[in-house]
């Protein structure tokens, strides 16, 4: 008896070559963490976001924000300004640091960092306490987050921003890529992102200064002497080379990849837009999103919650939005400065199957399901 396959949320996708990198790093013994795979990994990165960046290729997107925060200063009872919408990820290094987060809701236009709350967090701050450190805005779902205000917000006030592009890979704003848009960018290379190395991250700087400085801290901070000697506390946040031969081959199928996630939202805008219960986040003008997962909002937390289920009894994964950082028990005490409209999101928010190898027989199937449910 045949039985039906289980469907992912976002499962990895190769594209070929990736096999070809990984062998070279057997055959020629570079195993460790450093190699020609990495150099030619953050060679391709750079070349591919332009705008004369730097990147380092790291173990995590979470190790990169956690750098990112290390290369701004951001130490013990320092605060910092992160979006609330978004995944733990973004929030826990300013922890690490021994600093506090301070979170701020999101706007409905792309469902990232509100800049009006962001500026009246910002005052308050200021007046209550001292000024904010930095501020990790999170690019969400592909999403690009309004940038022009967002800076417009921290320059105003001398805030460096942290980009959190761990989802954005591919998108751009004003035709110019995530990543690059702010002070210092982060992309996440996990196995369930836009192309992966299994697991892995870099970190996009503005000079070569910055980006030796990251390196040193991500190979635990070693100076410059023939035994082992420490002046500073580091990490073992580098990516090793064979993961970064992964990455090599990935960024040749990068494109596909963003074609093939944007073909699944207009597959499911297309089909399911004719019911009034479910809408679709569009992109905003000189807005390009990579659709790295396709969401979709509903009339209620019932219907949201019908839909879910109905499609895991069919084997096929979906998702609520992110639960806001606001909410999480681990973050209870934290200073928030709420409008609602991350509540409303995780409440009423799904997020349907993205993957870039879907078949067309997956989305039917996903579709089948929810016009189904939908009809009864």
């Amino acid at each position: 008896m045949l039985t039906k396959s289980k469907i992912y949320l976002s499962s990895p996708h190769m594209g070929g070559s990736e096999q070809k990198f990984v062998n070279e790093a057997f055959t020629t013994n570079w195993i460790a963490p450093l190699g020609p795979n990495v150099n030619g990994f953050e060679n391709d990165i750079e070349h591919y976001i332009g705008g004369d960046k730097h990147v380092a290729a790291l173990a995590s997107g979470t190790a990169a924000i956690h750098l990112a925060l290390q290369l701004l200063n951001v130490s013990q009872g320092d605060e910092v300004l992160c979006q609330s919408f978004t995944f733990s990820a973004s929030a826990n290094p300013i922890v690490y640091q021994g600093a506090s987060p301070i979170f701020i809701d999101s706007e409905p236009d792309t469902w990232n960092m509100s800049p009006e709350l962001l500026e009246i967090a910002i005052q308050d701050r200021i007046q209550k306490y001292k000024k904010p450190k930095a501020i990790v805005a999170t690019h969400l779902y592909g999403m690009p987050y309004k940038a022009k205000e967002i800076n417009a917000v921290a320059k105003k006030y001398d805030i460096p921003v942290v980009e959190d592009s761990a989802e954005a890979l591919g998108s751009r704003y004003h035709n110019n890529y995530c990543g690059t848009l702010s002070d210092i960018g982060v992309f996440s290379f996990n196995g369930n992102k836009i192309i992966t190395t299994s697991g892995g991250g870099a970190i996009v700087v503005n000079s070569k200064e910055q980006k030796d400085k990251a390196i040193f801290l991500s190979t635990q901070a070693r100076d410059n002497a023939p035994h082992y000697e420490h002046s500073t506390i580091g990490h073992n946040y580098r990516m090793s080379n064979v993961l970064a031969g992964i990455g090599r081959g990935q960024m040749e199928v990068l494109e596909e990849h963003v074609a093939a996630r944007r073909r699944n939202f207009e597959f499911y805008k297309k089909h399911l837009s004719k019911f009034n219960s479910i809408s679709f986040l569009e992109e905003p003008e000189n807005f390009f999103s990579n659709r790295w997962i396709t969401c979709i909002t509903t009339d209620s937390y019932e219907l949201r919650e019908g839909m879910r289920l109905a499609l895991q009894e069919d084997d096929i994964e979906s998702r609520p939005l992110w639960k806001p950082m606001h909410m999480q028990p681990v973050f209870k005490d934290s200073i928030y400065f709420a409008n609602g409209i991350s509540e409303d999101l995780f409440n009423r928010g799904l997020c349907l199957p993205s993957g870039s190898n879907l078949t067309e027989d997956d989305l039917h199937r996903v579709l089948n399901i929810l016009i189904e449910f939908l009809n009864l």
